[in-house]
């Protein structure tokens, strides 16, 4: 079975800033924007949303809908994210899984790969930034494995990455939630 998780979505003047599954990141971004000018913001909302309803909202979310708290580097690598699933403004799901290093590479940063892992999993904005299809690389390697195992199979190598034998790595929302995202964004 699946959890089927309430989801905050926090908006800053109409922008979306944060999704999670608690109000930790309503905190940081009141710390973010207490320092600035009263008349910079005009609101701050949260509402709570289903899962099915998150990703309706992806498909609709455009890169300018988003408002984001975070240094210079991880607005970059937020953005790489967000890019895997949407091109040309169009909600294209990627349905691929990358391994940090794979990840660091399309980041332009293949020496920096901890410093991308680590901006990786400070995304504020789940599922819209889709952090969780990045995995470790051993666990890429054991899928591959595995796929390569099944193409003889009935399944001939489909839908087996889920194995419960494959650790598909750390989430900050728990990994039966990154697992279920990642069945849910590939149709599972």
């Amino acid at each position: 079975m699946r959890p089927n998780p309430q989801w905050i979505v926090t908006r800053v003047d109409g922008k979306i800033a944060s999704v999670s599954m608690s109000y930790a990141h309503l905190a940081r971004i009141a710390g973010k924007i207490a320092g600035q000018n009263p008349s910079l913001v005009s609101s701050v909302t949260t509402e709570k949303i289903s899962t099915q309803e998150l990703v309706e909202l992806a498909k609709a979310v455009r890169w300018e809908d988003l408002i984001l708290y975070g240094s210079a580097f991880q607005r970059k690598v937020w953005e790489a994210l967000f890019s895997l699933n949407h091109s040309e403004g169009q909600y294209v799901p990627s349905r691929k899984l990358f391994s940090y290093t794979d990840f660091a590479t399309l980041c332009n940063n293949t020496a920096g790969v901890r410093a991308v892992a680590h901006a990786v999993a400070c995304n504020p904005v789940a599922f819209i930034i889709p952090c969780h299809l990045i995995i470790p690389k051993d666990s890429m390697d054991r899928i591959a494995e595995i796929q390569d195992k099944a193409k003889s199979t009935l399944f001939e190598g489909r839908d087996l990455y889920l194995l419960d034998a494959v650790d598909l790595g750390e989430y900050v929302h728990g990994k039966a939630i990154k697992r279920s995202l990642i069945a849910l964004e590939f149709g599972l």
